[in-house]
């Protein structure tokens, strides 16, 4: 079973986190109280329920100072159980904390009549320090938005690797609107085109005739790999920038011949390199 706790000043990031690590496959829970985290944890080790084996929890200042004092002994009992226990702490200058507070407008969990936010944000460093102080990594949020901390958390964990993104190649006619869902529409309608072959006009872009026709123009053979190597450039940079979607669009007129054609052959190509890869022909099912 792998635990990630995260845990953090109120403020740093944390739900950000917590929200990245479900997105990752993990089963998230947050403020759970420490008493609880090693029952829940051997139950998933000694029942093995595919669900528990990656969890992510969130424990911050509301849990009881007895509790967060004794955190580094719980965290020993768990790996002595055979639990993988991860710890990362949150944390941010105070400045950007209550910047951040006046910004949202929520209150802070330790504030009331007695203790300003300034001294509540202190309170509340002093209180974590046993959890900071047993974090595997402590991360400062103080100049991160919160897509840039997204990135950080997935940076940080060994599924966040190559192969998250998915993409969606899709074919389509221009005659019939471009599609609102496209990230990237690349326009081939200067290529040569099948439907002006009377053999050909009632074939699509996935059948031998077409595709023959197609392959022997140089023209079409340089659009496919000026569009591959935009892709092989740029697809990337959307994975590292905590993307889990792209939709490329191919447009030619009718979206029967050049666009399909150009379309199977981009997902062929990019088979294997993300999460997913899936080809759809807009027009093709009408």
């Amino acid at each position: 079973m792998q635990l990630v706790i995260v845990s953090g000043l109120s403020g740093a990031g944390k739900t950000v986190a917590l929200k990245q690590l479900e997105d990752l496959g993990y089963y998230c829970i947050d403020n759970i109280p420490l008493l609880l985290l090693e029952p829940l944890a051997e139950r998933a080790v000694k029942f093995s329920e595919s669900r528990y084996q990656r969890m992510a929890v969130g424990i911050d200042a509301r849990e009881g100072a007895e509790q967060i004092a004794d955190f580094s002994n719980c965290i020993t009992e768990l790996r002595a159980s055979g639990v993988k226990v991860h710890v990362i702490f949150l944390t941010a200058r105070t400045d950007i904390i209550l910047r951040r507070y006046n910004e949202t407008r929520r209150p802070h969990p330790l504030t009331d009549a007695k203790l300003s936010l300034a001294d509540a944000v202190e309170r509340e460093r002093e209180l974590l320090e046993p959890i900071s102080s047993a974090a595997d990594e402590v991360i400062d949020t103080s100049a991160q938005n919160l897509h840039e901390l997204r990135e950080e958390i997935a940076r940080r964990m060994p599924e966040s690797g190559k192969g998250r993104l998915a993409v969606t190649f899709m074919s389509f006619g221009f005659k019939n609107g471009a599609p609102a869902i496209a990230d990237f529409i690349f326009d081939v309608r200067c290529l040569p085109n099948p439907h002006w072959e009377p053999k050909l006009r009632p074939q699509t872009g996935q059948d031998p005739a077409v595709i023959e026709f197609l392959s022997e123009h140089q023209d079409v053979r340089q659009m496919l790999q000026d569009i591959q190597s935009f892709l092989e450039r740029w697809l990337p940079k959307f994975e590292h920038q905590d993307r889990a979607y792209v939709t490329v669009a191919i447009g030619c007129t009718g979206g029967h011949h050049r666009s399909v054609y150009i379309t199977e052959l981009l997902a062929r190509h990019f088979e294997g390199r993300f999460e997913s890869i899936t080809k759809k022909h807009r027009e093709l099912l009408k």
